[in-house]
């Protein structure tokens, strides 16, 4: 019938206790690490070194 059945309760281990679709909890864990690496993403790019271009001599 319609409603909650306990029986089909989720038991996750490992790493899908952490990164699921099913909880709120699992949800939020994705995005979080999705923004994370976004995050690095966009600090490794601005902070990386820039090539130096040859010095130009007059002669």
């Amino acid at each position: 019938m319609a409603g909650h059945d306990s029986g089909s309760q989720h038991q996750f281990t490992g790493f899908q206790k952490y990164f699921n679709s099913y909880t709120i909890i699992g949800r939020r864990n994705y995005v979080i690490a999705t923004y994370t690496g976004v995050a690095l993403l966009v600090l490794y790019f601005k902070f990386r070194p820039k090539k130096q271009a040859p010095a130009v001599t007059d002669k």
